[in-house]
C-alpha cells in the first residue's frame, strides 16, 4: 500500500510547514509519498496550497513520490505538456470537490467519504473516522499511524 504524507505532514496537520520543500523533503526521507499543491505562473512552478508561494523545479515534480495536485488550470496543462513533449513522468492531477479523479498514472484520487476501489486512494480518512478501506494507497495528515497497518 502506498502512504502519502498529505502536504508533508506525517504526525498531524501543520499548515505553517505544508508544501515547503524542505518539510516535503523530510517526509520523502522517511519514505513516504507526498501529495503537494502545484501552481504554474509566469512559467515557473510553484508549490503553497491558496497562493503560489516556493518555487520548484521540474525534477523536484518529476519524482515519482511525488503526487502532484494541481491548483490551477496551467500547472495541470504545463504538467501534461511536460510529460508529453519530454517524456517525464509527472504525477498529476486535478480535483476539487469531485467524489473522484483519475491521475496521470491511472490511480482513482478519491474525495474523503467516497466509495473506494482497489485502484483508490484514500483521502483524508481522518475526516471522518473512516476505517482504512482495501485501496492502493492513503493520504493522510497523520500517515504514521498507517505504517503499522
Amino acid at each position: 500500500m502506498r502512504l502519502i504524507s498529505h502536504r508533508g505532514n506525517i504526525n498531524g496537520k501543520k499548515s505553517e510547514l505544508e508544501n515547503k520543500p524542505d518539510y516535503v523533503f523530510e517526509a520523502l526521507k522517511l519514505g513516504y509519498d507526498v501529495e503537494v499543491d502545484v501552481w504554474f505562473v509566469d512559467g515557473k512552478f510553484y508549490l503553497g496550497h491558496d497562493n503560489p508561494e516556493y518555487n520548484i523545479t521540474t525534477p523536484f515534480i518529476s519524482d515519482d513520490r511525488i503526487w502532484c495536485h494541481a491548483k490551477n488550470i496551467a500547472a495541470l496543462s504545463e504538467m501534461k505538456k511536460i510529460n508529453d513533449r519530454f517524456g517525464y513522468k509527472i504525477h498529476y492531477f486535478w480535483h476539487q470537490n469531485d467524489d473522484v479523479t483519475i491521475t496521470s498514472k491511472g490511480h482513482l484520487w478519491t474525495y474523503p467519504g467516497k466509495e473506494l476501489t482497489l485502484n483508490s486512494i484514500q483521502v483524508l480518512p481522518e475526516i471522518n473516522d473512516e476505517e482504512l478501506g482495501e485501496v492502493f494507497g492513503v493520504c493522510s495528515d497523520t500517515i504514521i499511524k498507517y505504517k503499522q497497518i
